[in-house]
């Protein structure tokens, strides 16, 4: 019922001859929105109009436009309407481009590489894009350290009758800036050669607007404090050093925090954590997390040792108490551990572990057993995406492999491996591609020995869906899944964003938990619906289980989280 009130709203119609829709969306954005004007005002208002419309065309090099107007008279019902007629003419071409960086930045690459192309030599006079040439010269010598840099000649000039346009940009850099001492205000009580730690350049360096940055995001994402302040100004340069001082605000030391969540595959869950972000001087941490649903009860701890760089690499001393009673499988598991964490030049995240771990199972009432296993282990994984919240490209890779051996302290000997890849395409903003594969594989002298924490099991929100958590698997004599030897799954997904933050969604999974790596697989299709909510996406499935020898269904599967 508004669309038409809208739609006479607008008193004034913009035509432009040819096929120029850059050039009408200009000139009606200069003239905007005009309304409730009587017809003796819009015919005062008439050449203001055409001036706007002028100036829109002369911003994107059409200096000689002919614009007509006209006044169509209204009456009681309608508007009277005041119509602009444009023929834009004969466009203003660049017919020479100077771009010309005198100095060190000249020879520079991060200075010179991908300097804007545009306006070329032949091209149509953008006024924007020559702003735009201008500013990214400017810019990128304050990013870059040329802070003595200037404009010798920055000139556009314009022959309308001509048709013509020439550039000549002239820009003298002068010496670059570097970087100097790093200096932290005396009261952040933390040892000095932690923080220092965090520091990623030398003094020396030639000033670069991201290290500076960098830095601040470090010591921001440390988690000891709550405030960051770095000065780098070159007003406090001597002889072109910049001296680089930090004021750190300590955080509270310890945080409470405590949520809710659901899933179809566990049900409702409360979550709490409890973390003292610093310790010590030396920036020791610890923590607790505690998890509560209806089959599976957990409670762990941490001690936390930063390594240099603190950033990315840490030794972590683990302990934990985890109770799960799903599909008929009961277990109780006590974790005691340690991990070593460090980030590789390539940018794969290395974790090299050494754990205990204790075990009483259950298995239908067919199988049960005490295990006491030590596990060296050993991980790799890398994630690549252009946002942490809702990327729309990356990918995810992952790779451990961890086993026992009787001879050390062990009841039996396991060799565990898992691996899975994950990657997102975006098409168009709107078309997103989705793919998952997982594969493991246990060795092992005596499978039965093996504790169900150990197993695979496949089936359920992120595994095949259409089908019940943790249920496919090979079954003993009773029906019950008691696990496999093999991991394989594949998925396949593409979402159609259909309004902000909403998307639909199709998907197909495919796979199993198998004793024998060419046992049948199960196929699982469906649709669904994604919420990209503030804390991360809500994903709400109907899926449907093809193949009912595995149990196969109608089923509704509600997760959240990321998609790498």
């Amino acid at each position: 019922m508004l669309l038409p009130g809208l739609v006479a709203a607008q008193q004034v119609n913009v035509t432009v001859k040819g096929d120029h829709p850059a050039l009408q969306a200009n000139a009606e954005a200069f003239i905007g929105q005009v309304d409730d004007r009587s017809e003796d005002n819009l015919r005062r208002y008439a050449p203001t109009a055409v001036d706007q419309a002028k100036k829109a065309l002369r911003a994107l090099g059409y200096y000689q436009p002919v614009v007509t107007w006209s006044v169509s008279g209204g009456d009681d019902e309608t508007l009277a309407t005041l119509t602009l007629e444009i023929d834009p003419g004969e466009p203003v071409r660049v017919t020479k481009r100077q771009v010309e960086i005198r100095g060190p930045a000249g020879q520079d690459p991060a200075f010179m590489k991908r300097l804007p192309a545009s306006p070329a030599e032949g091209d149509v006079l953008d006024h924007g894009a020559y702003t735009n040439l201008r500013d990214t010269i400017q810019s990128r010598a304050r990013k870059l350290g040329y802070f003595d840099g200037r404009f010798v000649t920055h000139t556009l000039t314009v022959d309308p009758e001509q048709h013509s346009a020439r550039i000549e940009l002239v820009y003298q850099s002068g010496e670059r800036y570097r970087l100097g001492d790093v200096t932290f205000a005396k009261d952040h009580w933390f040892e000095l050669s932690l923080l220092e730690d965090y520091v990623t350049f030398e003094p020396g360096t030639p000033y670069h607007a991201d290290r500076i940055a960098e830095l601040n995001r470090y010591l921001s994402s440390s988690g000891y404090f709550s405030g960051v302040d770095i000065n780098a100004s070159p007003a406090d340069a001597k002889d072109r050093v910049i001296p680089v001082g930090v004021d750190l605000t300590r955080r509270d030391p310890r945080s409470v925090s405590a949520g809710v969540g659901y899933s179809t595959d566990v049900g409702p869950r409360i979550k709490g954590n409890w973390t003292e972000h610093w310790i010590n001087p030396m920036g020791h941490k610890r923590g607790a997390e505690a998890e509560l649903s209806n089959p599976r009860q957990s409670l762990s701890t941490y001690y936390e040792l930063p390594l240099d760089p603190p950033m990315t690499d840490a030794i972590r001393l683990t302990a934990g108490y985890q109770r799960e009673d799903i599909e008929n499988i009961a277990s109780d598991r006590l974790t005691l551990g340690q991990q070593w964490q460090h980030q590789l030049d390539s940018g794969w995240l290395q974790v090299a572990s050494l754990r205990w771990e204790g075990e009483r199972y259950d298995v239908g009432g067919a199988e049960s057993g005490n295990s006491s296993l030590l596990l060296p282990g050993l991980s790799y994984s890398k994630l690549h995406q252009d946002a942490p919240l809702d990327p729309s490209r990356g990918f995810r890779l992952q790779f451990d492999v961890t086993g026992s051996h009787r001879a050390v302290f062990s009841d039996v000997d396991i060799l565990h491996v898992y691996t899975q890849a994950r990657g997102l395409y975006t098409l168009a903003n709107r078309h997103r591609f989705l793919a998952r594969f997982q594969f493991g594989a246990v060795a092992t002298n005596q499978f039965s020995d093996v504790p169900p924490s150990l197993r695979f099991f496949a089936g359920g929100d992120q595994s095949v869906r259409g089908y019940g958590y943790q249920t496919l698997s090979p079954e003993n004599d009773d029906g019950v899944a008691v696990g496999g030897r093999f991991l394989m799954v594949g998925s396949a997904e593409y979402q159609y964003q259909f309004a902000d933050r909403w998307r639909a969604a199709v998907f197909v999974d495919h796979g199993n938990a198998v004793n024998n790596v060419f046992d049948p697989l199960a196929t699982g299709a469906g649709v669904g619906i994604r919420w990209v909510s503030p804390v991360g996406p809500l994903r709400l499935d109907v899926a449907k289980g093809l193949d009912p020898e595995f149990g196969g269904g109608w089923r509704i599967h509600f997760s959240m989280g990321p998609e790498l």
